[in-house]
C-alpha cells in the first residue's frame, strides 16, 4: 500500500482520517495562512490545502499527502479560530439567527507525479438566535477557541443550529472524507 501523510497537526482531521482505517503519518506543513488582498474564502481553502500538501509531499517524494485547509465566512467576514473567549463569544454573537458557511477544501499530492487532486466541499450552517447566556454556557461548557466560528459541530456546538446544510458531513469538522475517498481511490488506495 503507497505510504500516506496528513499534512496537518489538527487532532480533529487526524480523528477524522483515522476512520478510514489507513495507515498515516503526520507532519506539520509550516504554512503561512495570511489571506491575500481580495482572496475569496473559497479561493484561500484551496490555495492553502495545496500549499500544505506540496510543501510536506516535495520533503515526503516517496508518500501521497493530504493537505486541507477550512475557511469560515459570515457574509463577507472570514472568521479565524477566535483564541479566547471574548473573541469565540463576539463570532457566536455575531453568527446568530444568521447562515455562516465553510469552505472546505482537500488537496492530496504526490512529489514524484503531476498528481494533485483537489476537492471544495461548501457547508452552510445557519444559526438559531442566541441569547449571550446560551452563548456564556456553551463557551463554558466546550471551549472551541481553536475552532473556525467557536463551535464543535461533532460535540455540544450542534444545539446552536436550526439546521445544516452539506453534502460531506465530515468537511465541517475540517476534513471531507467522501471526496478524500475518491482522491484516494484515484491513487491506489483499496478502500471498502
Amino acid at each position: 500500500m503507497p505510504r500516506l501523510i496528513l499534512a496537518s497537526t489538527s487532532n480533529y482531521r487526524r480523528e477524522l482520517l483515522a476512520r478510514l482505517r489507513l495507515p498515516f503519518e503526520v507532519a506539520q506543513p509550516d504554512v503561512d495562512e495570511v489571506a491575500l488582498p481580495g482572496e475569496p474564502a473559497g479561493e484561500r481553502a484551496q490555495r492553502l490545502a495545496k500549499a500544505k500538501s506540496q510543501i510536506i509531499a516535495q520533503r515526503q517524494p516517496d508518500a501521497w499527502v493530504i493537505g486541507s485547509d477550512q475557511v469560515a465566512q459570515c457574509d463577507d467576514t472570514v472568521l479565524d479560530k477566535p483564541g479566547n473567549a471574548e473573541r469565540a463569544h463576539a463570532q457566536l454573537r455575531a453568527a446568530s439567527g444568521r447562515e455562516l458557511r465553510f469552505h472546505t477544501a482537500l488537496c492530496l499530492s504526490h512529489a514524484d507525479s503531476t498528481a494533485c487532486w483537489q476537492a471544495l466541499d461548501l457547508t452552510r450552517v445557519q444559526f438559531r438566535v442566541l441569547t449571550d447566556a446560551e452563548i456564556t454556557r456553551y463557551l463554558a461548557a466546550e471551549q472551541p477557541f481553536d475552532c473556525a466560528g467557536s463551535f464543535k459541530a461533532e460535540g455540544l456546538g450542534i444545539s446552536l443550529f436550526e439546521h445544516i446544510r452539506s453534502d460531506d458531513p465530515t468537511a465541517l469538522i475540517g476534513l471531507p472524507l467522501i471526496a478524500l475517498c475518491q482522491l484516494l481511490r484515484q491513487a491506489g488506495f483499496d478502500l471498502p
